[in-house]
């Protein structure tokens, strides 16, 4: 037992972002105590007193704290080490620095640590002229003052050091050659144990060679600080997969392994729950098939474990819903504070905005002024209905089955059940949850079927293209028949970013939902680009965009191709939601899928797909009374209820609505945006047949003045555009009916659904005119790229003209 105590397994809390918070690692230690888990390391990166402030020391009130925690950890059988990284500023010479050293290290032995860390990872090789002058080498320094360290606390027996060659890719030339390595082995005290992260910074397997060889240059065994989980160099990217690539034999050739996992502290139940199956699995000396290590079977347990974690009624800091709540929560459930603790979603240099600080204590978003009204009537009052049916899947143009596509598996018996408003995330859901944020190096099986399917789609609907009826019609339906699995598997990841909003546990909705709203949002593109292609994208024999030039916009290499087994995976960023953004058309267009969350999640079941010649009637009734509003109400200005949507949207619902996209929720369409590919012929187009038909539709003959003033705005309309902006920018769009939304994120998915579109049809550049007095259809615009490229003097006209390339 003495030998297996000595074997350090655990987590270390050393990410890039916002550090955990206190009563998030007392939960931690409730968890490793479970699964038998043995060490805590602290060493969060942003903790200033930690890194960039090591010389301050504590003041009382954190030194209660960190009493609090190191005697928590005890009590819960776990060793806890406090780590310290100097070496950004460190001055190894200075005698100084050394005593500062040594009185923070002195502070934390007096509130009880046992077990240290110094940790020089991540830091210049370079040296002062001081240190130059008084070491031999880099690592001569560390080393010396590490062992210094080391003996001033008296030689505890859990004393780690991490070099700045942590890992065989940052060794030089190699691993066995490394100078730094061989002088670290050398002079370093025996007792000191040596971190290493393996092959790489985040290694995809641990062989028994590879530590071999790094035991040897050490002359020690090193203790893993494993980087598998981690996630704070991607903020888009989540790991909720189980411990993987590590076989328990490796225990004899390690002084242990600590866990560095995702920054959010919901998302490492399933990670720290299989990394506790990968050390019982070791523990057991028997070689009989029942004890070996299987990640499968580990993560099937883990997730049975967290189906009841899930579904506990906990506000975000996991404090209890309800006062009377309280009794169905776990007996270790620790009481916190009423304040709300910001997930941790900053990571490294990459932005990423935290949600806000407001509780949800419903499914509902809470109304907002911006909100437009009297759209639908009883819009407001029958907002989150669970009861109500999704919206409809979009029908495939064409002889298909009578079923619809994508109708997902078992809708109705995935409804939201009735719990103060929050429902029970299934299994399904949850396994769904896990495939798509599964590791660094590997898609669980949701992922790899979506991006299978997405990119047999995408390569082989020349099937279904517009002008060409030369596919077998078995190729035709082969190619429906996965579309619609593909269109069903979309509808299942909305439905899930549906459930998890409107789920019990808002401590999970805060550290999962920047990630389960950002793949809502690509898939809801991904599916209306699916129901668009068929039937609309042109084949090699159009005018507008070649076969050949439709193609090279997407992506010729998935992630999983980019990054390789010996790449790092931060060389692709994105995980599935960027490796699905790749694939479609504007992929390569960043600013167009990372925007920050909303304010106020929505559990809105939404859908965009290709416009149907149903939608037109709402469509119109949307845009007259957006109309009346502008006007104050005065809805006596226009008699015939058809004039405003056929200036705002007739002429592409007739002339190109293959352009055109809606947006519907629960209670139907609410809103859509419409595109033109080629403004030069859609002009003539117009011309010829849709202004003579407005004519004859509202004579000038006793008709009304207001009427005819629309009809002379819908000559002006398709006025003439310079040819220096239409050489760049061919393709127009027009928002008249793009809705006002508590989640703004959504009218920018249906905008780019309709690029999508625009771009696979051989578009360059889009271009859209705005009123100056218009500020937030402006700003909308600006942050998706759109720049000012014309005003409207030039054609005697009020407005802007902006346009992005595409």
């Amino acid at each position: 037992m003495e030998e297996e105590k000595q074997f350090l397994c655990g987590v270390v809390e050393g990410f890039y972002g916002r550090p955990w918070s206190m009563d998030q690692r007392k939960v931690l230690f409730q968890w490793m105590q479970c699964w038998g888990l043995n060490t805590y390391l602290y060493g969060p990166k942003d903790d200033l007193k930690h890194r960039l402030l090591w010389r301050e020391v504590y003041s009382p009130e954190e030194e209660g704290q960190l009493r609090t925690l190191i005697l928590e950890a005890k009590s819960r059988g776990l060793r806890f080490v406090y780590a310290l990284s100097p070496g950004q500023d460190i001055v190894f010479s200075s005698a100084c620095d050394l005593t500062l050293l040594k009185r923070k290290l002195r502070q934390v032995s007096d509130l009880g640590c046992q077990a240290y860390a110094i940790l020089f990872d991540d830091i210049d090789h370079s040296m002062c002229q001081a240190d130059s002058e008084a070491f031999s080498s880099f690592a001569h320094a560390q080393v010396t003052l590490t062992n210094e360290i080391y003996r001033f606390l008296g030689e505890p027996p859990t004393f780690l050091f991490c070099p700045t060659e942590y890992c065989s890719s940052l060794c030089s030339p190699s691993v066995s050659k490394s100078p730094y390595l061989q002088t670290v082995g050398e002079d370093l005290l025996p007792d000191i144990t040596v971190v290493w992260t393996g092959s790489k910074v985040i290694s995809r397997r641990l062989s028994v060679d590879c530590l071999a060889e790094v035991e040897c240059v050490l002359q020690r065994p090193p203790l893993i600080w494993d980087n598998l989980h981690a996630n704070d160099y991607d903020s888009r990217r989540l790991f909720l997969g189980p411990f993987k690539g590590r076989e328990p034999k490796l225990r004899s050739h390690l002084r242990g392994l600590l866990l560095n996992p995702n920054c959010e502290f919901e998302a490492n139940y399933v990670p720290l729950h299989t990394l506790g199956s990968w050390l019982r699995a070791g523990q057991w000396e028997r070689k009989d098939e029942e004890c070996e290590y299987c990640p499968d079977k580990a993560l099937s347990a883990a997730l049975h474990d967290w189906m009841e974690e899930l579904n506990q009624p906990l506000q975000a800091g996991r404090q209890p819903a309800q006062a009377d709540q309280r009794s169905s929560a776990p007996a270790f459930r620790s009481k916190t504070s009423d304040r709300f603790e910001c997930p941790a979603t900053i990571r490294g240099s990459s932005p990423v905005a935290k949600l806000p600080v407001f509780p949800l204590n419903s499914s509902s978003p809470p109304s907002s002024p911006t909100k437009v009204r009297g759209l639908r009537e009883g819009l407001e009052g029958e907002k989150m209905r669970s009861n109500q049916p999704y919206p409809p899947y979009p029908q495939l143009p064409g002889p298909r089955p009578e079923a619809p596509l994508g109708g997902g598996r078992g809708q109705k018996a995935q409804s939201r059940g009735q719990c103060g408003g929050k429902g029970l995330l299934s299994e399904a859901q949850v396994r769904l949850l896990v495939g798509l944020h599964y590791l660094p190096h590997e898609h669980g099986p949701s992922a790899h079927k979506l991006l299978q399917d997405l990119t047999w789609l995408k390569t082989n609907c020349h099937l279904v293209c517009a002008n060409s009826n030369k596919a077998p019609p078995q190729k035709i339906d082969e190619w429906r028949s996965r579309a619609s699995r593909f269109l069903s598997l979309c509808q299942d990841i909305v439905q899930l970013h549906n459930s998890v909003v409107g789920g019990a546990n808002r401590a999970v909705l805060y550290d999962l939902y920047p990630y389960v709203w950002d793949l809502r949002n690509t898939a809801l593109v991904a599916k209306a680009f699916i129901c668009w292609l068929d039937g609309r994208v042109l084949s090699d024999g159009s005018s507008l965009g070649t076969w050949r030039n439709c193609f090279h916009w997407c992506g010729k290499s998935t992630g999983a191709d980019l990054q390789g087994i010996e790449s790092e995976p931060w060389v692709f960023k994105g995980g599935v939601s960027g490796e699905v953004q790749m694939l479609l058309p504007i992929g390569s267009c960043s600013e167009l899928f990372t925007h920050p969350p909303p304010l106020f999640p929505t559990s809105r079941l939404y859908n965009i797909r290709p416009f149907q010649s149903k939608d037109k009637v709402e469509l119109y009734r949307i845009v007259r009374q957006l109309y009346i509003r502008s006007q104050h109400g005065q809805e006596s200005i226009v008699i015939h209820p058809d004039v405003v949507g056929d200036r705002c949207l007739g002429p592409c619902l007739a002339l190109c609505p293959e352009y055109s996209f809606t947006l519907e929720d629960e209670l139907g369409v609410c809103g859509c945006v419409l595109g033109i590919l080629d403004v030069r012929s859609f002009a003539k187009r117009c011309q010829a047949s849709w202004l003579p038909a407005m004519r004859d539709k509202y004579p000038h003959k006793g008709g009304n003045p207001n009427t005819q003033d629309l009809i002379k705005l819908m000559e002006e309309d398709q006025g003439e555009y310079p040819d220096s902006l239409l050489y760049h920018f061919p393709s127009q769009l027009r928002l008249d009916a793009l809705p006002e939304l508590v989640d703004i994120s959504i009218s920018r998915t249906l905008l780019n659904a309709l690029l999508t579109a625009l771009k696979a049809n051989g578009s360059q550049g889009v271009f859209c005119e705005v009123q100056p007095t218009d500020r937030q259809r402006l700003e909308f615009l600006t942050k998706l790229g759109f720049l000012e490229i014309l005003r409207g003097e030039a054609r005697s006209r009020e407005g802007l003209v902006l346009g992005r390339l595409l």
